[in-house]
């Protein structure tokens, strides 16, 4: 269990700062004294929703699990968009299935937060070489067909601050994309490298592109945030030209299905993958294994896989 920062103010400011010293007892594993003073913010402050988020948590972590799931519950009642990831400790108490754990307005208020520091920390910090693992697959693919890298209409899902455009730059005739997190289009936007920037979730986004006008869909580190990826490979397949391309990237577990791992992500496995990819209609050119980031200083298990209508 882990906290966020996304709580905003309870309107009262002594409510505020007694929150402050609960969050900092939960930091110090002082889960007992953490919900003591959760409660009392909660007294102060009833509709606080980050309150009873911490209060379940702290309560969670020392026992009483039954009480945790209502304070977790209520806490999601009165923030019902989730920016507090309140879902994946539900999910993580058998109290939700795991495939609704992440909600989009969590994946939406991490990255409107993270916007700022998102390129560097990514890049530095956690060894992320995504855009460039995909770039070399499709160098390889095209090769094998003799033709060169380039696709004259790219759709980007989950493009973030852009840096898949960056590594394709000079590839690409025009390409378009689309993000939950507004902030990080307005980095994207800054990059002049897109025809368009689109705010919302992938498979509306996927719905409303005609049949067969693109030559290259791109999901770069999108998928870990998603538990059912049927929907979007059957739109991708639709939205691609024949021959056209889709290329991702998704952590993955050596079991069976889809998992949510302890990092608040999901793996695929790579029988449901495979399966997934020819029954929509695709056709696997490449699979392989590969790691695109690394997790504490590990590198972290995922795949490669590029696609062909």
């Amino acid at each position: 269990m882990s906290l966020t920062a996304t709580h905003r103010s309870s309107g009262d400011f002594r409510a505020d700062r007694r929150y402050e010293y609960a969050r900092a007892a939960f930091d110090e594993r002082d889960f007992a004294a953490a919900a003591d003073l959760a409660r009392q913010v909660i007294e102060l402050a009833p509709g606080f929703a980050a309150a009873h988020a911490l209060l379940g948590r702290s309560l969670a972590m020392t026992g009483p699990q039954g009480e945790a799931v209502t304070a977790l519950l209520q806490a999601l009642e009165l923030e019902p968009e989730d920016a507090l990831g309140l879902r994946i400790d539900l999910a993580r108490l058998g109290a939700l299935e795991p495939g609704a754990a992440i909600a989009d307005g969590y994946v939406r208020a991490l990255f409107d937060g993270y916007a700022p520091r998102f390129e560097k920390h990514l890049t530095e910090s956690l060894g992320y070489c995504g855009p460039d693992l995909i770039v070399e697959a499709l160098r390889r693919v095209c090769a094998t067909g003799s033709h060169p890298v380039h696709f004259e209409r790219a759709l980007d899902l989950g493009c973030g601050t852009g840096l898949m455009a960056k590594a394709l730059q000079g590839a690409f005739g025009t390409m378009e994309g689309v993000d939950l997190s507004g902030r990080m289009l307005e980095r994207a936007r800054q990059s002049g490298l897109y025809a368009g920037l689109h705010q919302g979730h992938l498979t509306p986004f996927l719905v409303g592109r005609g049949e067969g006008e693109a030559d290259l869909v791109i999901a770069a580190d999108v998928f870990i945030y998603l538990a059912d990826l049927a929907p979007v490979f059957r739109e991708t397949h639709r939205v691609l030209k024949p021959g056209g391309l889709f290329v991702f990237t998704v952590q993955s577990h050596p079991g069976d299905g889809v998992v949510l791992g302890h990092d608040a992500r999901y793996a695929h496995s790579e029988t449901c993958l495979r399966e997934l990819a020819e029954t929509v209609g695709f056709t696997i050119l490449v699979f392989e294994r590969a790691s695109i980031r690394e997790d504490r200083g590990a590198p972290v298990p995922g795949f490669l896989c590029v696609l062909q209508r």
